[in-house]
């Protein structure tokens, strides 16, 4: 790179130059806008990344992505070593990225996993960005309408869809007292639940046992709610505490 000088650092500002930028900086608008879309079906929904999380992702993913486009314009036209750019690299960086950002809002909470849709939303606004930074317009307002009406609309056809619903509960019983998995089956059926397989764990402390395990509808509609699952619970002997959630992920 050349010496600091009037003429290199007028080189940052010569025609080219901005207008490389004034296209990147419409680049970077359209992906904030683009990202801000599916982000607000997020924040509509209560969720804990919204319009701000999905704008700043795909803007930057745009960003990372735009700029190899002119690699004869970095440093001002002044890099003075041949670049042979290589976006794939880019964009393995961004995703790499993108997933740590995607861990941090999946969230355990007892049997139940909340965040997983967020978290493919936030890959997903990432890939927009990308797609509008290698100048792929059209395929990026695809994405963000299809992903878009795949969160609002995909919702809505599961709920009109036959299906299953399953409530995790957990138990904890009297001191001394030992319940019998046989008889807690039974209990279940009669109340129109089966107890999903594999998903009994059992735990003690100071001769406290503690089951945790997941009951799914045999029918949707004929399930006994989750209220009166409650008013059951509060009725059987041996339970101390005990707690209901719906099954979500």
């Amino acid at each position: 790179m050349n010496m600091l000088s009037v003429d290199s650092l007028a080189a940052y500002w010569s025609a080219p130059v901005v207008a490389a930028n004034v296209l990147i900086f419409f680049n970077l608008l359209g992906a904030l806008f683009l990202g801000m879309l599916i982000g607000y079906e997020r924040a509509y929904h209560g969720r804990a990344a919204g319009m701000r999380t999905y704008g700043l992702v795909c803007m930057a993913s745009a960003a990372l992505t735009v700029f190899v486009g002119y690699p004869a314009l970095w440093y001002g036209g002044h890099a003075g070593i041949p670049v042979n750019p290589d976006p794939t690299r880019v964009v393995q960086g961004v995703v790499t990225g993108i997933g740590f950002l995607g861990a941090g809002v999946i969230m355990k909470e007892g049997l139940n996993i909340r965040g997983l849709t967020t978290a493919a939303s936030i890959w997903v606004a990432s890939a927009i960005g990308v797609l509008v930074g290698v100048g792929f317009y059209i395929a990026a307002i695809s994405l963000t309408v299809l992903s878009a009406g795949c969160m609002v609309w995909v919702a809505k056809l599961e709920y009109w869809l036959p299906s299953r619903a399953g409530v995790a509960i957990q138990v904890e019983f009297e001191k001394g007292f030992i319940p019998h998995e046989d008889a807690l089956r039974k209990i279940a059926l009669a109340h129109g639940y089966v107890i999903a397989k594999d998903s009994l764990s059992i735990s003690s402390h100071d001769r406290h046992a503690k089951w945790h395990f997941i009951a799914v509808a045999i029918d949707s509609k004929k399930g006994t709610s989750m209220s009166e699952l409650a008013h059951m619970m509060n009725s059987y002997d041996g339970v101390e505490h005990f707690e209901l959630t719906h099954c979500r992920n």
